[in-house]
């Protein structure tokens, strides 16, 4: 079903004498006609009966073969033996130090292929992840770092053929050198993430396949998938070189299985079901007007309720909740990161969130008094909202200035604007360091001290590029975009809320930096009323310290502890020091033993001292603590093994516990075994040490 027409099909014969089997005929599975051009003639629309009827506005839809007309161009009989491969392989040959066979150069024709699927997705913003787009991007490495194992590499090696392959592409596609940095820093990191499980990955494989006749067990490579980061494709890949297959019902079983456990675990968004009855009042009024971008309040009319299941009802009653549906209203739906606007239908409700379905923009309420479909309102945005335009206005500060400071591969990922923070995610490949941090703090600060107009404007998608605007990655956008303007810090296409000028902001802090997931990192930051709170924050806190330290200068007050703190710790170490000389010790064929009790003291410490005092000692100290005791050992230059000797000793005092051969450490619950047990630590070095 659909447009389609009559095909036109290009072929270059490559010549009988190259290809001569018996499928190399026009048609036929061989490689001697090689098709470089295909052209379909859209003429009709075929419907679900079959039948064709002429399309409106007939076209060609048509579509060459690049690296085909390339290898005919440059005279050779395959894909991979033109330029646009053979320098990549070349560098790979380079890299193992193996020489590329076509017959046998299977490993090489991946490796080369997958290096540019890999480098341009992550130059255009995908990055690595366990699902969507990025798992399609994990995979493709994944295939091409298991062929990579097979030519016997063992550590990363993809990252450093990006620079052959932006020298073949790059003049074509410029963006591959804006982003090669990038690029190379999260391939680089996936690489290493791989290589740290494909050892044991590919052990359980070849285990496994040991014992297979006709089907892989679907267990192993669902264990290969979840805890080796094999995927299934890659698995099957290998089983397909063998001629096997895997038990896919088993593996997609157990796939099921954890997607349940962790639904069970998630505690969920707090997002209503998306089911109700949209399409009636779409058919009835179809979206209502958004008017919160010129006023913070209006007189609406209520065109219909829903209740909390999202079904129509005529009215409610004080104290129920609802979703009402204004012809006109001020509440801002949430979209694009910020969260929706609270609010009042003054006198009659409390509006709790606003949220939009299928283009409706509905407000869930809290009803005060009786309300009733067609009554007018006074809908009022709760104050709340200035706070949220400058946490919004912020965070497309903060992301040009990630850009600036970072590099042009920063991407927004996601984000999260309300009252009292913002949550950027974004597209990098590591930590940031505390530099890092400070200096995109100080340089948002700088653009919000600046004064600047922010400024909205509706304008054609073309021409908003053409200015700059930045777009997300992947998100579709109507032929006219809403464009936000903070000078030239900082134009991005939008449909949030914002504040009037950049000074409204006010103070901005980073309170937090961590990774979500593979190459991709978050910022948590504050900004107006909450930045005061934050900055307020950490004047209580040092108030509590000064009290704590007694002392009004707090770093005072602290060094002073530190130096308290050092000149205990050198009172403990001489104590140690005296408590060790006093200890007893035995000569056995020439070696020190020491079995003792210590009141006082790190006992870890004191065995520490006296080995590095005796080339051959054997030592053990029990130290009570409470109704409990502590027991460790040490040896040196002996046959005696610590761990052998404490693991005798401990029952006696009702403990357990183990170690090196050159330490050891166990617990006991029976202080008053001590001597018993000291007796037959003793005997059993003596025993030892005598042979």
């Amino acid at each position: 079903t659909g447009p389609c027409g009559p095909c036109s099909e290009i072929f270059y014969d490559q010549g009988e004498e190259f290809f001569n089997s018996p499928e190399d005929y026009l048609g036929g599975e061989g490689d001697r006609f090689l098709e470089i051009w295909n052209l379909v003639f859209m003429q009709y629309e075929r419907d679900e009966k079959g039948e064709l009827h002429p399309l409106p506005k007939p076209s060609i839809d048509t579509g060459m073969g690049l690296e085909r007309v390339v290898a005919i161009m440059e005279g050779v009989h395959s894909n991979f033996d033109s330029s646009l491969f053979m320098p990549i392989i070349r560098k790979i040959e380079e890299l193992s130090n193996k020489k590329y066979i076509y017959e046998k150069g299977a490993s090489f024709r991946v490796i080369a292929d997958h290096i540019r699927s890999v480098t341009f997705l992550l130059a255009q913003g995908v990055t690595f992840d366990r699902e969507g787009r990025g798992y399609v991007l994990r995979r493709i490495l994944r295939r091409a770092v298991r062929h990579g194992y097979l030519l016997g590499f063992r550590e990363p090696f993809m990252y450093k053929l990006v620079d052959t392959l932006n020298s073949i592409m790059a003049k074509q596609y410029p963006y591959l050198l804006e982003k090669a940095k990038s690029v190379k820093e999260q391939m680089e990191l996936e690489e290493e993430r791989f290589f740290k499980t494909i050892d044991s990955g590919l052990e359980l494989f070849e285990k496994e396949l040991s014992k297979t006749k006709d089907i892989f067990s679907g267990e192993v490579a669902f264990k290969l998938y979840d805890t080796y980061g094999f995927p299934l494709d890659l698995t099957e890949d290998m089983l397909r070189e063998k001629g096997l297959k895997v038990d896919i019902k088993t593996f997609e079983k157990l796939m099921r299985e954890q997607k349940e456990r962790a639904k069970a675990s998630w505690k969920g968004s707090g997002d209503k079901s998306a089911e109700g009855d949209f399409k009636i009042l779409l058919e009835k009024f179809k979206e209502n007007e958004f008017i919160g971008y010129e006023t913070l309040q209006s007189d609406s009319k209520i065109l219909a309720i829903l209740d909390e299941n999202f079904k129509l009802k005529d009215s409610l009653k004080k104290e129920e909740k609802g979703w009402i549906f204004l012809d006109k209203t001020p509440f801002y739906a949430e979209s694009g990161g910020q969260v929706g606007d609270e609010g009042e239908l003054v006198d009659k409700a409390l509006v709790l969130d606003t949220k939009k379905f299928y283009g409706l923009n509905l407000s869930l309420i809290k009803a005060k008094d009786d309300l009733k479909t067609g009554e007018i309102v006074k809908a009022k945005v709760s104050l709340k909202r200035n706070e949220i335009a400058r946490h919004h206005t912020a965070t497309h500060i903060l992301h040009a200035v990630l850009r600036r400071i970072l590099g042009e591969h920063v991407t927004q990922a996601g984000s999260l604007v309300e009252a009292s923070r913002l949550r950027f995610d974004f597209s990098h490949p590591k930590a940031l360091s505390l530099e890092e941090i400070e200096k995109i703090e100080k340089s948002v600060n700088e653009i919000i001290t600046r004064n600047i107009p922010v400024k909205t404007e509706i304008m054609d998608i073309d021409e908003a590029k053409k200015i700059g605007a930045m777009a997300l990655f992947g998100e579709k956008y109507a032929q006219r975009v809403r464009v936000v303007s903070v000078g030239e810090a900082s134009v991005e296409l939008c449909g949030g809320t914002h504040v009037k000028n950049s000074a409204y902001i006010g103070s901005f802090y980073i309170t937090k930096e961590s990774g979500v997931s593979a190459g991709v990192r978050r910022i948590e930051a504050v900004c107006g009323f909450s930045a005061y709170e934050y900055g307020n924050s950490f004047r209580k806190e040092l108030s509590k310290i000064a009290k704590e330290v007694k002392h009004k200068d707090p770093l005072l007050g602290v060094k002073k502890l530190k130096e308290t703190l050092s000149s205990l710790k050198e009172e403990i170490k001489n104590l140690q020091n005296i408590s060790a000389k006093e200890l007893k010790s035995f000569d056995v064929n020439g070696v020190k033993v020491i079995v003792d009790e210590v009141k006082a003291g790190d006992i870890k410490n004191i065995i520490d001292t006296e080995k590095n005092r005796n080339e051959k000692i054997a030592i053990m100290l029990f130290q009570p603590k409470g109704d409990k005791v502590v027991i460790a050992a040490g040896a040196k230059g002996i046959d005696l093994k610590a761990g052998e000797w404490i693991k005798n000793i401990a029952p006696i005092v009702g403990g357990g516990g183990g170690g090196r051969a050159d330490f050891a450490q166990a617990g006991g619950k029976d202080i008053s075994k001590i001597n018993e047990a000291k007796k037959e630590a003793l005997e059993f070095a003596k025993k030892v040490l005598k042979g």
